[in-house]
C-alpha cells in the first residue's frame, strides 16, 4: 500500500502560478504511474496529468502548455507546476498512484483561481 499527501493548494489570481506537491509513503518502489486529477464543484473527477515510471506523460487538453508534471522517483513524489491559471482551473486536486495495478488517492488540496 501507499499513502499520499498533497500540499501546495491555495488562492491565486488569474494568470498566477502554483506548485502542487504529493508525498508518498509505503511501498513506493512498486509505484508505476503517478498523476494528478481534479474535481470542480458539480463536476466529475477528471485527469489533469500523469507520468509513468518510464517518464511518459499525458496531459488533459485544457492544461497543455500551462501545467507541467514531474516526479522524484526515489522519494515517490510527484509535482504539478501550474502556470497561467484560469478561473476554470478551480477545483480540488487529487494525487494518484498506480501500485501494481491498484489505484491510491490522496485526500486532495483545494486550488481556487479568483480575483
Amino acid at each position: 500500500q501507499v499513502q499520499l499527501v498533497e500540499s501546495g493548494g491555495g488562492l491565486v489570481q488569474p494568470g498566477g502560478s502554483l506548485r502542487l506537491s504529493c508525498a508518498s509513503t509505503g511501498s513506493i518502489s512498486g509505484i508505476n504511474a503517478m498523476g494528478w486529477y481534479r474535481q470542480a464543484p458539480g463536476k466529475q473527477r477528471e485527469l489533469v496529468a500523469t507520468q509513468t515510471s518510464a517518464g511518459n506523460t499525458n496531459y488533459a487538453d485544457s492544461v497543455k502548455g500551462r501545467f507541467a508534471i514531474s516526479r522524484d522517483y526515489r522519494r515517490g513524489a510527484v509535482y504539478l507546476q501550474m502556470n497561467s491559471l484560469k478561473p476554470e482551473d478551480t477545483a480540488i486536486y487529487y494525487c494518484n498512484a498506480d501500485l501494481w495495478g491498484m489505484n491510491y488517492w490522496g485526500k486532495g488540496t483545494l486550488v481556487t483561481v479568483s480575483s
